[in-house]
């Protein structure tokens, strides 16, 4: 069997499974970088994996980043993952992919496909020209933690969803007819729904899927993988391997690729919500100097400023204009709301241009803050208050993504959210680092 697919970036992992008889429950538990704000989420957590073996041993949640001793906490983690292997904790797996269903409480179940990506293939930077490119900002700040946690660690566990843009679904659905054998069937803790997984090891099926990823592929350079979530990990998989490259590694050292689940784009059960904008420039009378600069940001696009006094036509406004060529941003503040519109945007996406504006306003009035929001009802009650504004973006259509991160580049961070906390990759499958 094929283990290498560079022309596309895969590669074929050999993975490792909890053995027989552990709990898989207490096994499983959200990404690392979910619930930042809430130490009792991770601490309900601990309680419920108890004593049991857990890749809770093996991350360290983002909200846990802030302790008196970071260092000591990753010497356990790579000392947990040394003993998980020692004391066979974990099971070695058939070189292969695993087909990944998940129930996440929408009509369809989400599904996905396990594999490893080729590290040389990726570039985070926003000038990025690679077969996987990032779909938001890096914020490189948040690299050195992660970085620690992957440097001399013995195991990986991903969380990383990887997008594909597969219309026709050429990709995992062939998959789906197959009869394959179960790796894992489960509900996983903390309302995260039931995950199944069957394993992908014959020949046959691994080339059709690498000839149906690169068929996919779009753009000059071109461009197949795009970050959906766990960019910061991926990017930190990354750093890593540059190191451990220039201390001399083989070119087939086990570092060079990271695991990830390709998921596509226009799966029913992946939903893109807007993560809104909300603008504070402490008090009312600031906001007609706002309305001003983006006028004048704009007048060679051709910028428009719509006041509507009534609540209801503004709801039914902003879906008209949705519908309408050019960027439509509804805007709410506490005198009214309205809708701003560029009709010859200099950037694909309205968030490119409104970010653009709002980054070089916050750098030249010191005392302005833009603050991210999930959720028009949560925007528009923030935004009531004197002195904010509130921008409410529309959601992006899938389609749209991967072409505008291939002539763009990536887009603002926190453009878009990919479902729900609850939803976003439990740990689970691992793998060897180490030769």
């Amino acid at each position: 069997m094929k283990r290498h697919f560079p022309h596309i970036a895969l590669h074929v992992p050999t993975l490792l499974l909890p053995r027989t008889g552990l709990s898989l429950p207490a096994w499983s538990v959200i990404a690392c970088d979910q619930h930042t704000s809430s130490p009792d989420y991770w601490a309900e957590t601990a309680r419920l994996v108890g004593d049991n073996p857990s890749t809770l041993r093996l991350v360290l949640p983002e909200a846990l980043l802030a302790g008196a001793d970071r260092e000591a906490a990753i010497a356990a983690i790579h000392q947990c993952m040394a003993d998980c292997l020692t004391a066979g904790v974990l099971v070695e797996q058939p070189p292969g992919f695993v087909l990944v269903e998940r129930d996440v409480g929408r009509d369809q179940p989400r599904r996905g496909l396990l594999v490893a990506l080729d590290l040389e293939a990726f570039d985070y930077q926003p000038s990025a020209r690679s077969l996987i490119r990032s779909t938001e900002g890096t914020d490189v700040e948040r690299l050195p933690a992660r970085a620690a946690v992957r440097r001399n660690a013995p195991l990986e566990t991903p969380h990383v969803l990887v997008l594909i843009d597969d219309a026709e679904r050429t990709v995992i659905d062939p998959l789906l007819q197959l009869e394959l054998p179960t790796a894992y069937d489960f509900d996983l803790i903390q309302g995260g729904g039931r995950v199944r997984g069957w394993r992908v090891t014959g020949g046959a099926a691994i080339d059709g899927v690498a000839r149906a990823l690169a068929a996919l592929r779009q753009g000059d350079p071109p461009l197949l993988y795009a970050m959906g979530d766990g960019n910061h990990s991926f990017a930190a998989a990354r750093v890593v391997w540059d190191e451990i490259k220039a201390a001399g590694a083989p070119p087939d050292h086990p570092a060079r690729y990271a695991l990830a689940e390709l998921v596509n784009i226009h799966d029913e059960s992946l939903e893109f919500a807007a993560i809104h904008r909300l603008l504070d420039v402490g008090d009312e009378a600031a906001t007609a100097m706002v309305f001003d600069a983006l006028a004048k940001r704009f007048e060679s696009a051709r910028f428009v400023r719509r006041p509507i006094a009534d609540a209801g036509q503004w709801q039914r406004m902003r879906a008209v204009a949705a519908a309408e060529p050019g960027h439509h941003i509804a805007y709410r503040t506490a005198r009214g709301q309205g809708i701003l519109t560029i009709a010859d945007p200099p950037r694909p996406l309205a968030i490119g241009c409104l970010q653009a504006f709002l980054d070089d306003f916050v750098d030249s009035h010191p005392g302005a803050k833009v603050d991210y929001i999930h959720g028009d009802d949560a925007l528009i009650a923030l935004a009531g208050r004197p002195g904010h504004i509130g921008f409410l973006l529309p959601t992006m259509r899938k389609g749209e993504l991967l072409p505008a991160v291939a002539r763009a580049g990536p887009t603002p961070r926190k453009t878009f959210s990919l479902g729900e906390a609850h939803e976003k990759r439990y740990y689970l499958e691992c793998r060897r680092l180490q030769p």
